[in-house]
């Protein structure tokens, strides 16, 4: 059934007459819009804001995992380094020879690499 724009319609039973009623509704729609607009446009740099951010953080990132794999690889080698030390150290210590015989891990164990407390003397005899 074709719908006749001179009929009346219930949805729209407003007291302003009908052409005033148009222009006010264009109104609203082109308000609305332009809201609408800008709301999406301050959207959209919200989220270009954040993937920048985003972005630096990652490089800042990676730049901290490179720094931390090259100290990695320089205390692996001091590690190398030292291992490689005390073996040829070990035959030679006077003071291993003449200590009783004990297990490795207690020569070895974390108290004596114990650091001093402050204030004390950083070797003791």
């Amino acid at each position: 059934m074709p719908h006749n724009s001179d009929s009346s319609d219930s949805s729209f039973s407003r007291s302003s007459p009908p052409g005033k009623q148009d222009s006010s509704d264009d109104v609203r729609k082109v308000q609305r819009r332009e809201k609408n607009r800008i709301a999406a446009q301050k959207s959209r740099q919200r989220q270009t804001q954040k993937a920048d951010t985003l972005h630096l953080e990652s490089e800042d990132l990676e730049k901290q995992n490179a720094a931390l794999r090259k100290e990695i690889k320089q205390l692996t080698e001091e590690l190398k380094y030292f291992t490689s030390v005390l073996s040829s150290h070990e035959p030679l210590c006077s003071v291993l020879a003449t200590s009783t015989p004990s297990p490795p891990e207690v020569v070895y164990s974390a108290h004596a690499f114990h650091q001093p407390h402050v204030g004390s003397p950083r070797f003791q005899p």
